[in-house]
């Protein structure tokens, strides 16, 4: 293949530009070849190893001739493409693919520098070449390696795609489809996790942080980032900055991160935001992996600011570095071999196993301080501020795999990329717990509020069931929960029992237990005020023992003048005697305290509450409620999780080219598709529509009902029309010629259009509809519900968020009130439920690989024993509102802002 010269080899797709994390963590910014890089190939093949050249080239190619480095650094962008690995002005990399004779078919091949071997960029190039190259309409990559090349045949075998081989005289040759199989989406979300999770790691386990605008005057932020560093006794080496003295704080300081004898791994940046890009140019020389900005005075203070911010993350990302803030309150970590306090805030909290992210730098002090108040200890903690590089997500993916955190606690105000977390959060769920604050819940963005329904409130609580996150409205409730997830085992069931020296309290507990769903497995036991630590004690053991019980109350309220220390004593040893206690949670009202009290507290080597504490809340109410998260969650882990479902019949890049096409004609503007095109996208997916044409005279209906076969119905064009309860704009069962023609003057009476549709009739059956939108929390949302006034009215429609499993599409369709509808109510044949599952399947998978999907409604479904029968269609395309999880692993682009 030659290079078409109509195509400017400069004018490449900017969607194709990426930083992408490797898999040290460090970054890189990827994007395609352009003609200005020759230079740079040069300096790379220079850089290169006589044995990386033999590699690649077959022989010893010392240096390139000018007719092959015209040709390497320009190409089409489409039959041959190019990617460059650049960290800072150096090109670390280079990947490409070229056609084969005017097929679908391209041949790939790499380079990467011998100082950056190893860090994952064979398979981060691969991955974006393949996603070019499927946008180019190639199906197929071929590849020649030397035999001994093992590096680069393992970056093909390992990428999960489904590879053939051959040897021919030291040679491999490699061919592999394109179309991503489930192995190779699984092996990039494993390698995308790593690399966040590393990528944190480097974060929070610093060996040297450099405190930049380090300070002696303890009303800046410098003196106080420092200061917190030393009192923790951080374990590694802290270096001061600061131009002006020669030590802070008695610790030697440098006039600059450059003066810094030793490599730096984090760098807190205290200076005002106007010296922060000058600080940056420092730190990227210097090499430093991870900048922590406690400044403020960027997106939060207006767009200059914002320009500045993305401006920062861009220069940090391009030199290798990741960024947390600005606007950060800092980042904890308790572990002892690390002690690592860079906030602004005064103590290391205790050790513990529960790991909290916030965004809110505000507020980043007081949960602190609350988390201390009630005995919860952190493992590690990031407020991240204005989240312009460092997100929640990062953190979930870090968690995962970190051995000392059991519990995930979240402050969200907004969501950085909603289809991320919903997919992160169910897998991190399955084996801890996350709490989760969610403020502005009720917050549309102006871009959603097109095409955002309201959700209600039961349904958005189902959503964060269905991704497993306990979701809590307020910082109180989050703390509530935490102290049961931190200290208690999970309960196998929701049947409860409660103990306690009130009546009137153990009433309250009883009733709230009801309203909230659970069971009472025994009656509630009143031991009475007179009660002796010894009588409590055994009705608790006894109430523990019971086979009924699965989670227990418990409620100590003192009578007059009688301390409850011998009371707490008296239960503590009466759960540590019950063997079965290991299996049931525990949870009190004592004596009103909030958190845990000294009483019932199970310390650990460094004096803290631990695994066994039993937490007490104000009110028997919170006690309680607390408790049923607990219980909910636990149900969750116990249900089936389910498989991703994809149906087969689909064809994703046939249905993205569609889009994208679509999408090109409008401009990029929000569009309503015609019937055609509605039909194609909805055609790669198998969706299909029952036959209908669109006439503009009663001959042409007549003609159209005959080729159709009878019977037909015929449908006002206008929507409105055909959406009426009176359905003045449809005419039904129509069995002849006669009945056509009557039937198209009176729907051309009522509408004024001489158009009208003609459609075989479907069925007859239970009219449903499915449906698309997008949430500002969940991104895109798949929709149920049965059609008809009442539903509407009523708000009965069931949700889940993309993806899909094959037990999502199972609940879904079962979920709304009138479901019963469609299984036989009252004798009535049950409908094909399959059918719908595979229907809503299709659709999700629709939703999944094209974000630019808007909105969409099949309505109304006509669903029987025959199967389900799509009458109808509408389809809206658009910039997606909510960051897409699909394609290549990539950093969140620099040009987004965080919400």
């Amino acid at each position: 293949m030659h290079t078409d010269d109509s195509r400017d080899p400069y004018d490449y797709p900017r969607r194709w530009e990426a930083d992408v994390l490797l898999s040290d963590g460090g970054t890189v910014h990827l994007r395609p070849i352009v003609p200005a890089d020759a230079e740079a190939i040069v300096a790379l093949h220079g850089r290169l190893s006589e044995r990386t050249r033999y590699l690649r080239y077959f022989g010893a190619y010392p240096r390139i001739p000018q007719r092959d480095l015209d040709r390497f650094t320009t190409v089409d962008h489409h039959d041959r493409t190019a990617f460059v690995a650049l960290l800072g002005d150096e090109i670390v990399a280079v990947g490409r693919y070229e056609r084969l004779e005017e097929g679908d078919s391209a041949e790939v091949a790499f380079l990467v520098d011998d100082a950056h071997q190893g860090r994952g960029l064979g398979s981060i190039l691969l991955e974006h070449l393949a996603a070019a190259a499927s946008e180019r309409g190639l199906r197929r990559f071929v590849a020649e390696v030397l035999a001994e090349n093992s590096q680069m045949v393992r970056v093909f075998r390992d990428a999960g795609y489904q590879v053939s081989r051959e040897f021919d005289e030291g040679l491999v040759h490699l061919e592999f489809d394109l179309d991503p199989t489930e192995e190779s989406l699984e092996v990039a979300r494993s390698r995308e996790q790593a690399a966040e999770a590393r990528s944190v790691h480097n974060l929070l386990h610093p060996t040297s942080v450099a405190v930049i605008g380090a300070s002696t005057d303890p009303t800046k932020i410098g003196y106080v980032a420092l200061t917190n560093l030393l009192s923790a006794d951080f374990a590694g080496t802290v270096y001061p900055v600061n131009p002006e003295h020669r030590s802070v704080r008695g610790v030697r300081a440098y006039p600059s991160v450059l003066d810094i004898p030793d490599p730096v791994d984090l760098a807190v940046v205290a200076v005002p935001a106007s010296q922060v890009e000058s600080v940056l140019d420092g730190a990227l020389e210097k090499g430093v992996k991870t900048l922590l900005i406690v400044s403020g005075g960027f997106a939060e203070a207006g767009p200059h600011g914002l320009h500045a911010e993305l401006r920062l993350v861009g220069e940090a990302r391009a030199h290798g570095m990741r960024v947390v803030g600005p606007n950060a309150l800092g980042v904890l970590n308790t572990d002892t071999g690390v002690r690592l306090n860079a906030t602004l805030a005064p103590r290391l909290p205790a050790r513990g196993r529960t790991g909290f992210f916030c965004q809110s730098g505000a507020l980043g002090i007081a949960i602190l301080a609350d988390a201390e108040a009630r005995g919860l200890g952190l493992s590690t903690f990031v407020s991240a501020g204005n989240r312009a590089d460092v997100s929640g997500n990062d953190l979930l993916q870090y968690w995962e795999s970190d051995p000392d955190t059991d519990l995930v606690l979240l402050y969200l105000e907004s969501f950085g990329n909603p289809r991320k977390f919903a997919r992160l959060a169910r897998r991190l769920a399955r084996n801890k717990p996350i709490v989760a604050v969610k403020s502005g819940r009720h917050a549309v963005r102006p871009q959603l509020a097109a095409t955002s329904a309201e959700v209600d409130e039961s349904s958005v609580q189902a959503l964060f069931e269905q991704a497993g996150v306990v979701r809590v409205d307020t910082l109180a409730q989050l703390f509530d929960t935490a102290l049961v997830f931190a200290h208690q085992p999970l309960p196998a069931g929701s049947r409860i029992g409660i103990v306690g020296n009130s009546s009137a309290i153990g009433l309250l507990a009883a009733d709230t237990a009801r309203a909230q769903g659970l069971r009472l497995g025994i009656d509630p036991v009143d031991v009475g005020a007179q009660a002796d630590p010894e009588d409590f004690a055994a009705a608790v053991a006894e109430a523990l023992t019971s086979a009924e019980v699965d989670a227990l109350v418990v409620v100590f309220v003192p009578p007059l003048a009688i301390p409850g220390t011998s009371y707490a004593r008296a239960l503590r040893e009466a759960v540590v005697e019950t063997e079965r206690q290991g299996e049931k949670p525990i949870v009190s009202t004592f004596l009103a305290a909030e958190g845990v009290p000294d009483e019932l507290a199970v310390l650990s080597e460094d004096g803290s509450p631990t695994r066994g504490s039993i937490p007490s809340y104000p009110s028997p109410e919170r006690a309680v409620n607390a408790l049923a998260r607990v219980v909910r969650y636990a149900a969750w882990r116990q249900r089936p999780q389910g498989n991703p479902a994809r149906p087969g019949g689909t064809h994703p890049q046939q249905g993205q080219a569609v889009v994208r096409e679509v999408l090109a004609e409008a401009e990029g503007k929000t569009i309503s598709l015609g019937d055609d095109d509605a039909l194609r996208v909805l055609g790669c997916y198998g969706i299909e529509v029952v036959p209908f044409r669109v006439v503009a005279g009663a001959d042409e209906a007549v003609a159209a009902a005959a080729e159709l076969g009878y019977p037909v119905t015929l449908k006002a064009v206008d929507e409105r029309l055909r959406g009426r309860p009176d359905l003045i704009g449809v005419r039904l069962d129509l069995t002849s010629e006669d009945s056509v023609r009557t039937s198209y003057r009176d729907l051309r009476e009522v509408s004024g259009m001489d158009e009208v549709y003609v459609q075989r009739m479907a069925p007859k059956g239970t009219s449903c509809v499915i449906g698309l939108q997008d949430d500002p929390s969940f991104g895109t949302l798949v929709s149920f519900g049965l059609s008809g006034v009442v539903s509407s009215l009523l708000g009965d429609t069931a949700y889940r968020a993309v993806p899909l499993t094959d037990v999502d599409a199972t609940t879904l369709v079962r979920e709304p009130r009138t479901a019963p509808l469609l299984t036989g109510y009252r004798g009535d044949d049950p409908v094909d439920l399959a059918a719908l599952e595979d229907l809503v399947l299709r659709v999700a998978a629709l939703a999944e690989d094209n974000p630019e999907v808007r909105s969409l409604a099949l309505e109304p479904i006509l669903t029987s024993p025959d199967g389900a029968f799509v009458a109808n269609a509408r389809l809206v395309l658009g910039p997606p509102p909510s960051r897409p999880d699909t394609g290549p692993r990539r950093l969140r682009p620099i040009t987004a802002p965080a919400d």
